[in-house]
């Protein structure tokens, strides 16, 4: 369950906060919970649990695309843009 903190931030980390938030579309502070779960992931490494997911996610795709001929439905979808 999410607590509630208060931060204080400098003019230039707020704009930057809400500048991403604009492109995100997102508030400022899920910008900043993003950017600390990547910071944390970057110094000390990916979560096992989170890598578990990873991995369940990359076979339940492999599983999803198994005897699927990718150079044959390039071949198909630019057939069909060549209606277009």
């Amino acid at each position: 369950m999410p607590t509630r903190t208060t931060i204080l931030l400098d003019p230039a980390s707020r704009h930057a906060a809400k500048t991403l938030a604009a492109r995100l579309d997102v508030s400022p502070s899920e910008v900043i919970r993003r950017a600390l779960v990547h910071y944390r992931n970057h110094v000390a490494g990916t979560p096992a649990d989170a890598r578990r997911r990873r991995l369940a996610a990359l076979d339940r795709l492999v599983a999803l695309f198994e005897g699927h001929d990718a150079k044959a439905e390039v071949r198909r979808l630019k057939e069909e843009d060549r209606h277009w």
